[in-house]
């Protein structure tokens, strides 16, 4: 390949993986508005505000088996050239019409609570088109090389959402609903639409898939990977979403939390980077497996914490461990399913995702935060699972490198 072509497909790449972080960027913002006005709307319909929480664990359930089978549509669809991004754009155009619809039909009272309800079933549904199959195409077209820095790419997006989502929260709150949920439908429909020209661009510059490729079915491995994926997923929503918080109103008024929960994501946002580099040489699950014990290091230091300064540099570096884990994760999976199966895996990533947010919705459900029992439990089971999970992780990974080595002994001999 000359410098030109190098150039040429190092530029098509990145820009490869600021789409996908656009996307991932305006989908995310938009579930995060979904989140802010859904108990405004549930009580325009007549829906109680103490089960606003079954709704979105209802959603958390479509989600984990629905990015499973978006995943394995993808993988079957990417084949052939063109075909992923009609299916991306039109699921997407589906969905953006039911989110629209949402607060219009809120408006109608409690004679609507049917369509409301349904209305969040079918765009809980097509959602999931956004998440697993646009990231096919860095397994399905992408140099192996260059997979991690683009799935970093791909998570920045995610990032910048969990951090600019405290401040979207204070700036909405007060306002309609109609007019952001048409604002953020609209663009997200536009992103979702390029699709199939960035398909086109990375299917001219790389050889394409086989069609008659066949998925081989999942081993031991990529099983017990995924286990581990539920385990860091719920140990972030324990730590982020239910323990960071509280947390921080120990040194600090109720006030200044939208500038001290985005320090998490930060950090998220700053390791994914290098950490890429690593996982280009190394592979994802081994730096998965160290960024899950340095992240329980960084949770325990902040469940420790002394003062402000030290809680926020735990923060700071339990973000960077979750950002090495996900962008490691979707590396991983776009190599555990190069055989076909590129979708179908980082499909069960985002499941394992959505298992865990159910998870720890069930807990708040359940009014765990408030028993004083449980409290040792909840501050101190995200560092089981980091630990746990990515202890396993490494011995997975340092099998996986000793059977390689057997392997090539075995061809030299």
């Amino acid at each position: 390949m000359t410098t030109i072509e190098h150039t040429a497909d190092a530029g098509t790449a990145n820009r490869t993986g600021l789409y996908l972080a656009a996307l991932q960027l305006v989908f995310t913002l938009g579930w995060t508005t979904y989140v802010i006005y859904l108990p405004k709307l549930a009580a325009e319909v007549g829906i109680a505000p103490s089960a606003v929480i079954l709704i979105l664990m209802l959603d958390q359930a479509i989600f984990t088996i629905a990015d499973t089978a978006m995943g394995i549509a993808a993988d079957k669809m990417a084949p052939i050239a063109g075909r992923l991004g009609l299916f991306v754009g039109l699921v997407t155009a589906i969905s953006c019409a039911a989110f629209v619809a949402l607060p219009f039909v809120a408006g109608a009272g409690a004679a609507a609570q049917g369509w409301f309800i349904g209305l969040i079933v079918v765009w809980s549904i097509t959602s999931s088109a956004l998440r697993a199959p646009p990231l096919t195409l860095l397994g399905k077209y992408r140099a192996k090389p260059q997979v991690p820095f683009l799935a970093a790419l791909a998570m920045l997006g995610y990032g910048i959402a969990g951090a600019v989502s405290p401040y979207l929260g204070v700036v909405l709150r007060e306002h309609d609903a109609r007019l952001p949920f048409v604002i953020s439908s609209v663009v997200l429909l536009l992103t979702a639409l390029g699709l199939s020209r960035i398909e086109h661009d990375v299917a001219r510059d790389t050889v394409p898939p086989r069609p008659d490729e066949v998925a081989k079915p999942l081993g031991l491995v990529p099983i017990a990977f995924i286990v581990a994926m539920v385990a860091l997923a719920l140990g972030y929503q324990l730590h982020f979403a239910m323990n960071s918080a509280p947390s921080y109103l120990r040194f600090a008024a109720a006030g200044e939390l939208q500038w001290l929960m985005p320090v998490f994501w930060i950090g998220f946002n700053i390791a994914m980077f290098p950490a890429s580099l690593v996982v280009k040489h190394r592979g994802g699950l081994i730096v998965m497996g160290a960024a899950g014990l340095m992240g329980a290091v960084a949770i325990a230091a902040a469940e420790l914490a002394g003062s402000l300064n030290m809680l926020i540099a735990a923060q700071f570096l339990a973000g960077a461990a979750w950002g090495c884990m996900l962008m490691s994760a979707v590396s991983a999976a776009l190599a555990i399913g190069s055989t076909g199966a590129e979708g179908k895996v980082t499909g069960l990533v985002f499941s394992a995702l959505a298992l865990g947010t159910f998870a720890r919705m069930a807990a708040v459900a359940g009014g765990l935060q408030k028993m004083p029992e449980y409290a040792p439990l909840l501050h101190w089971a995200p560092v089981a699972c980091w630990s746990v999970a990515g202890a396993g992780l490494l011995v997975i990974a340092a099998a996986r490198l000793q059977g390689g080595a057997q392997i090539k002994a075995s061809a030299g001999g």
